[in-house]
Order: C-alpha cells, then structure tokens, then sequence
C-alpha cells in the first residue's frame, strides 16, 4: 500500500492548492480498503479514485467528499446506497493526461493570479491599481467596514477576504441579505465595497483589484473583463493561447458542413436500422443484403460493405434516431 500511495501522491506534488495534501488522507484509505476488502466491493469507487488525479478545475462536484463517504460506508461493513451509485454510475470517464496536464499548468497560474500568458496589456491593470490604491475614499471606507465588523473572523488562511462570486448567467447561490443577521450584512456591505472599487476581496489592508482573467471551468471556458477595462479585442488578449487553451479537451473537428453532414449520417443510420429489420425479415444474406441495403439508403451497388458498417458502428448506442419517412 505504500509504495502504491506514494507513488498517487508523487502525481499530486506539482500540482496547485496543495493537492498532495489533502488528498493524502483520502487516497491512504482508498488503498487500505483494497487490501482488506473484497475487489467487487471496492470497485465501484476505481472511477472515482482516477478523477482524484484530474485537476479540481474540471470537478463537476467534490470528487473526494463522495469518494471518503463511500469509504466511510465500506469500512462499515456496509453497502453503498442508490444515491451513492447514482453519482459513481453519471461521472464520465475522467479527460486523458494531456488534458490534465494542460489543465494542472492553467491552475498553477491560476493559484498565483497571472495570466500574464494570455492577456497581454497589463498596463490598464496597473494604470488602475496605482489609481485606486492611493484613493483617500476607499481608505476611509474601508476603515468604516472595519469599524462595523470584525473583518478578521472573514478572513481565510492568507489573510483574504473574498467577495462573493457569480457564475453563468450571473446566477447566484444566494441573491437574498437577512439584514437580521450579521454575517449576511457584512457580507452584502463587503460585496457593495467591491463594485464600488472593482475587486475581487481585501488580503488584509490590501485592495486586490479584478484582472483580466480566463479561467476554464469544467463545463467550458471563461473570459471576465473587469468592469474598468477598456478593452480591446485586438490588442488585450493572446486569442491563440487561449484557443490552445480551451482546444485542449475538444474532440474532433466542427463546423456547418461537418454538422450537416453528422445530420445526414444520422439519417441514414435511421434507415439502415429498418433496412437491417427487413433484411432479416426477408431472409436476404451475403450479396443479395448489401444490395438490398445499399438500394434502400439510395446508394450504389458497389459501395463498401465497411462504409455501411461503420454508419452501423457510428450509431449503434443510439437507439433514438428516427427512422426514414
């Protein structure tokens, strides 16, 4: 077991937020419960042992508080539940290692708030910074915010206080303020003192100002430019070092005429599933069949026979195409 998780945790070293660490814990119970437990027992959690090592930027969820609950579970003697499956059975495959390590490179950069690789004019974010950190005004508000609260219990292990964050569609977690409750104020006055001076927090007495920023998510990629940015798509942002970026974990090629093209397959997919029925149904085989199919689709006697097994191939896990009219 041990040269096994060191060897998980040696994967983890370089990555960013100290991913080594905590997932040490996690991954040395992984390991002791394949020694102790039946393999049939714990092998429905191998997919989520291999999405520990995905970079946390493309989680859909928290893979490692499933992961220690079902552990928790097994070293009960018990069985894991429907919801417990539920969540093991929806997870895909997790992306291959150029993916992860393209992907574990953007979180370093990330961690360390540069993006310096893919947005190019950093003078506006000085020219802005400079301006606002020797703004008496914020200062003073500031000061009143501290006045008000205890800033420091908001604080996390850096000493930054985050303001909230939206999300696609600016849709929210929560959007409502219990003016009741103090946290939920403090919380509602700190997001107003962001607008009003364009941050994403305060590390300390420290104004940290908005960047700038592409950051990919696991669902796709996103650019936020600062409210203050006077922005100029030609000259702000390295679009090919993004395009790389995000063209990262695209599969195959798109456009207009690929689309139409897929449709069409998808047409005739819908044919040949009935013609296949029909052939059985009339008893045709060998030469007699593929002549009979290539009619139905409307296509030469001499096509290939590969050609319309791999349209077969192509949609065989989709029993939803429509049949021809």
């Amino acid at each position: 077991m041990t040269k096994a998780l060191n060897l998980d945790l040696k994967k983890l070293q370089a990555r960013a937020f100290d991913r080594a660490e905590w997932a040490g814990e996690a991954l040395q119970r992984y390991h002791s419960a394949i020694g102790k437990l039946d393999e049939a027992v714990v092998n429905p959690l191998r997919g989520l042992y291999k999405w520990m090592f995905v970079p946390t930027t493309l989680w859909p969820f928290n893979v490692q508080d499933v992961l220690e609950d079902c552990l928790s579970v097994l070293e009960k003697g018990k069985h894991l539940n429907a919801r417990h499956r539920l969540l093991i059975d929806l997870l895909p495959e997790p992306p291959d290692d150029a993916v992860c390590a393209a992907v574990a490179d953007h979180e370093l950069q990330v961690q360390k708030g540069t993006y310096e690789n893919l947005v190019k004019t950093q003078a506006k974010y000085s020219q802005n910074e400079i301006a606002m950190r020797n703004d008496p005004q914020l200062r003073r508000q500031w000061a009143r915010l501290k006045a008000a609260f205890d800033v420091k219990i908001y604080h996390d292990h850096k000493g930054v206080i985050r303001r909230t964050m939206t999300a696609e569609r600016n849709l929210r977690p929560s959007f409502s303020v219990n003016v009741r409750r103090r946290e939920e104020v403090f919380h509602a006055a700190f997001d107003a003192f962001c607008l009003r001076w364009n941050l994403y927090g305060m590390q300390h007495d420290e104004p940290l100002l908005l960047k700038l920023a592409v950051n990919l998510t696991p669902y796709g990629t996103m650019i936020h430019i600062p409210a203050y940015w006077s922005f100029d798509p030609k000259r702000d942002i390295r679009w090919d070092a993004i395009a790389s970026l995000h063209r990262v974990r695209v599969t195959g090629r798109q456009g207009n005429a690929l689309a139409e093209n897929f449709a069409e397959r998808m047409k005739s997919a819908g044919k040949l599933r009935q013609l296949d029925q029909d052939a059985i149904r009339l008893g045709l085989k060998g030469e007699r069949k593929h002549e009979f199919l290539c009619a139905g689709l409307g296509w030469v006697a001499g096509t290939s026979a590969k050609r319309i097994s791999r349209l077969r191939a192509e949609f065989k896990n989709q029993p939803s195409v429509a049949k021809a009219k």
